[in-house]
């Protein structure tokens, strides 16, 4: 059975993580050797993972790993990279010709590892495995209403919260204690990113306008973007499109 190695994430800030303790019991139930490595920052206790069977490995440890591991990760690798002789799973941000795509293409072909990445793995039906665009459109709703709250003042640095509920918790709270009740509308509701920008505003009660195709279909101007507090733009672009609002 295949040996998963979960490595400590090394960009700042980073909490996220690739596998949760849930999940990796799964793993180790159906026969995986999970290994996970210690890190400071991760949303997840330690002791969770060591209480799902994985074994406990230190940080940053994944180089000596044994040749037949997948290491799995989230985003970016250390610098300056170790060699690498695995497979790796992990957002590589390579295929699109992001800064450094050829360097670490290049120590990948000439390590002898191999790169899968998670923006590429597809199911049966061609869609992404793995996503964030729910989840992103769920925080970029809340910093659109912690923004709105603070003006005219400025924002202060967002944190990280332990689950969607402590933010909600401290997004109601800024809610009841002003006396502004934003309008929203967003543009591609019923995407990925549309649909968890949708969710935050249902939770929080605040009343929104949810467009897609079928509302913009006909190329705007749309004046009824003026009459709403926050405008949330959830639409994947893939070129050059001219404004479709102006001063």
């Amino acid at each position: 059975m295949p040996h998963i190695w979960l490595r400590a994430e090394s960009k700042p800030l980073e909490r996220r993580v690739a596998l949760a303790p849930a999940t990796a019991r799964e793993l180790v139930a159906a026969g995986f050797t999970v290994s996970v490595e210690e890190c400071g920052n991760r949303v997840f206790d330690i002791r969770d993972y060591q209480e799902a069977g994985c074994r406990i490995v230190p940080a940053a440890s994944w180089p000596d790993a044994p040749p037949d591991c997948y290491v799995l990760g989230l985003k970016e690798l250390p610098a300056p990279l170790p060699a690498l002789r695995h497979r790796h799973i992990y957002f590589a941000h390579a295929y699109k010709q992001q800064e450094g795509w050829k360097a670490l293409l290049r120590r990948f072909a000439g390590d002898g590892g191999r790169l899968l990445d998670l923006e590429y793995l597809l199911d049966d039906n061609g869609r992404r495995i793995a996503a964030f665009g729910y989840w992103a459109g769920f925080a970029g709703a809340a910093l659109g209403v912690m923004a709105r709250l603070a003006q005219p003042g400025m924002l202060d640095p967002a944190g990280s919260y332990g689950n969607k509920d402590q933010l909600l918790a401290q997004l109601s709270d800024l809610l009841e204690s002003s006396s502004l009740r934003p309008r929203i509308i967003i543009i591609g509701a019923k995407g990925r990113c549309g649909s968890g920008a949708a969710e935050l505003c249902r939770e929080l009660g605040i009343e929104t306008t949810l467009w897609d195709l079928e509302e913009t279909a006909q190329g705007g101007p749309f004046p009824e973007i003026l009459g709403h507090d926050i405008f949330l733009n959830c639409v994947f672009v893939r070129s050059a499109t001219p404004p479709f609002l102006t001063r």
